[in-house]
């Protein structure tokens, strides 16, 4: 039997763009800036960067004539010495105007207290040799937020290369690094002996940096089981359990602040942080970084009871993760959804050691696009 193809009607020229019956049958519009714009000349093959620029045309762009060829859109402009050729596929992907798919937007696992034995761990030699082994490191981080990276060298170096197979290492105000250990004069509540409340890091910074890395060098001390819990699975629960709380702490900013001789760093952060869906996608807590709340006091008789409400939910036993971190292990966990903090030791019983750097979650998520897409321009 004779398969007859389709028959594809001619592109309906319009006064700022044209229409063309699409694979769904329908007929799509396409605004002639934007199909101009995005010739696949318009880019340059080594740089991936778009060369021309749409600013220097005299007039705006208008089709003198198109036609379907090939499976392709041919448009020869107006005014202009240049002809345009889209494959039909190609404008398929963009016929409805949505944001290009993202290969890191996975969705979230929530995890609670039981979930120590099935953390995802990986093996620093086979992170920094194996590609797809490091993109299963970055699959886990998105989606679960907090990793055990294991036989990491008793080195600065170590962690410096574990941290820059995600991105560059993030300096913040407390530098590029930092040593986890009691100082004798110490600037931070991390660097004492003291219980150490579930927080997340840096909130006095517009941008606090997304993926923390804390190497343990050493720990032989009496006390300091680690505590982790997951934002997203506290805030999701408190959500359905108090959604006035919810909408107050998702939707209200408060200040936070870091101060010391030669810092002052503030900024205004909500406590739940959501993401481009609605969903939670993190926090941003620290009760000893917490500025004095500024907000109305007739606001504060509302948002201060819904504050703790989610303060205390947020170290119930149902969701906090203990644990003894081990020599040549590195917690690696996304600083804008998992909360930490650590129970009191006793600094005279032995050594606790860790150094600790950031780098920032968009990096990561490049990575991770780069390890397993082939982005626009890869053949």
């Amino acid at each position: 039997m004779n398969v007859i193809a389709p028959t594809v009607s001619a592109p309906v020229l319009k006064n700022k763009g044209l229409e063309i019956a699409l694979s769904d049958g329908v007929s799509h519009y396409f605004n002639y800036y934007w199909l101009r714009d995005n010739c696949p000349t318009s880019f340059d093959a080594a740089t991936r960067e778009r060369s021309f620029d749409i600013f220097h045309l005299a007039t705006a762009p208008r089709a003198a004539q198109a036609e379907v060829k090939d499976n392709a859109l041919e448009i020869v402009w107006q005014d202009e010495d240049h002809v345009t050729r889209f494959p039909l596929s190609w404008l398929e992907a963009y016929r409805e105007g949505k944001p290009r798919r993202d290969p890191s937007d996975l969705p979230r696992v929530a995890w609670y207290g039981d979930h120590y034995p099935n953390v995802p761990r990986f093996s620093q030699p086979r992170l920094v040799a194996d590609p797809e082994a490091r993109a299963k490191w970055i699959e886990a981080m998105l989606t679960e937020g907090f990793t055990i990276v294991t036989d990491m060298p008793d080195s600065d170096a170590a962690l410096t290369e574990i941290a820059n197979l995600i991105g560059q290492v993030r300096p913040t105000f407390f530098g590029d690094y930092f040593d986890v250990k009691t100082h004798i004069n110490p600037t931070n509540t991390a660097y004492t002996a003291s219980a150490l409340e579930l927080h997340t890091d840096t909130p006095a910074e517009d941008n606090a940096p997304g993926v923390q890395f804390l190497h343990c060098r050493a720990n032989t001390v009496q006390g300091g089981d680690s505590l982790y819990a997951d934002g997203v699975a506290v805030a999701s629960d408190f959500r359905q359990r108090d959604p006035e709380g919810f909408r107050l702490l998702s939707e209200v900013a408060t200040p936070f602040y870091c101060e010391h001789d030669s810092y002052d760093m503030r900024s205004r952060q909500t406590v739940i942080e959501l993401d481009q869906h609605g969903e939670v996608s993190g926090l941003t807590i620290s009760q000893h970084m917490a500025d004095i709340f500024d907000l109305p006091q007739d606001l504060l008789d509302e948002y201060y009871p819904a504050f703790c409400r989610f303060g205390r939910m947020l170290q119930e036993e149902k969701y906090v993760m203990k644990f003894l971190m081990k020599a040549g292990e590195c917690m690696v966990f996304d600083n804008h959804r998992i909360v930490h903090g650590r129970a009191a030791y006793s600094a005279t019983s032995g050594d606790r050691y860790l150094r600790g750097c950031y780098t920032d979650r968009a990096e990561m998520r490049s990575t991770y696009r780069a390890l397993v897409s082939k982005g626009r321009f890869k053949a």
